[in-house]
């Protein structure tokens, strides 16, 4: 990655599928990002970059890494597959690193009392979920085109989530026909469902 490129990058700030980090404070912490971006879309995590996308650097490459390996493989299960490089724009030194969407979803990260969670990306935050809908599909053109989807994918767009009731109102239509229609589009890959806290939500699964 070229610094130019590094630059495009920080400039979209963060969403889905990229997060900054100035530093790796907790394995634990990482290992929830790093899930959630296999179990959603992929992504890129910049380390020694602030959320306000300030490139300021860290002290140390292997302090990040060894955080990064400890979240992947023993935090995370099944453990995940990253790639990282790294920059010294300004002889700043930032870590790159690519989580790619997994074939294995989906992951858990595993607290200190082993109890396993999955984390999926709404927009710019890794959230909890009990379940983790698999699409062998994306969605479908035609149903995209409808004038439901067009405009439930139009709020997304400028919210995080949005549950089934404040879909109905949106759109003026039932409970039911507004929950059939959010279920129909995760399962074609275009939404998260995230059960955690209740009530479920649902989100955009790709970035915008």
């Amino acid at each position: 990655m070229t610094r130019n490129q590094l630059d495009d990058l920080i400039g979209q700030g963060e969403h889905t599928r990229l997060e900054f980090k100035r530093s790796l404070s907790s394995a634990y912490r990482i290992a929830r990002t790093l899930a959630a971006f296999a179990n959603t879309s992929g992504g890129t995590l910049l380390i020694g970059v602030t959320d306000p996308g300030k490139i300021v650097g860290v002290p140390s490459e292997f302090r990040e890494m060894d955080k990064l390996e400890e979240a992947t493989d023993r935090l995370v299960e099944p453990a995940l597959s990253i790639s990282y490089e790294t920059l010294a724009p300004d002889g700043r030194l930032v870590l790159v690193v690519t989580i790619p969407e997994s074939n294995e979803k989906p992951h858990y990260v595993v607290d200190e009392s082993g109890k396993r969670t999955i984390y999926v990306r709404a927009k710019d935050k890794s959230m909890p979920t009990s379940k983790l809908i698999i699409t062998p599909e994306m969605a479908d053109r035609e149903l995209l085109k409808s004038p439901m989807a067009r405009t439930l994918i139009q709020y997304l767009r400028k919210n995080d989530h949005i549950t089934a009731d404040k879909f109905a109102k949106l759109i003026n239509i039932s409970d039911y026909r507004a929950t059939k229609l959010l279920r129909q589009l995760a399962e074609r890959g275009l939404l998260i469902l995230i059960d955690k806290p209740r009530p479920v939500r649902y989100a955009l699964k790709l970035a915008e």
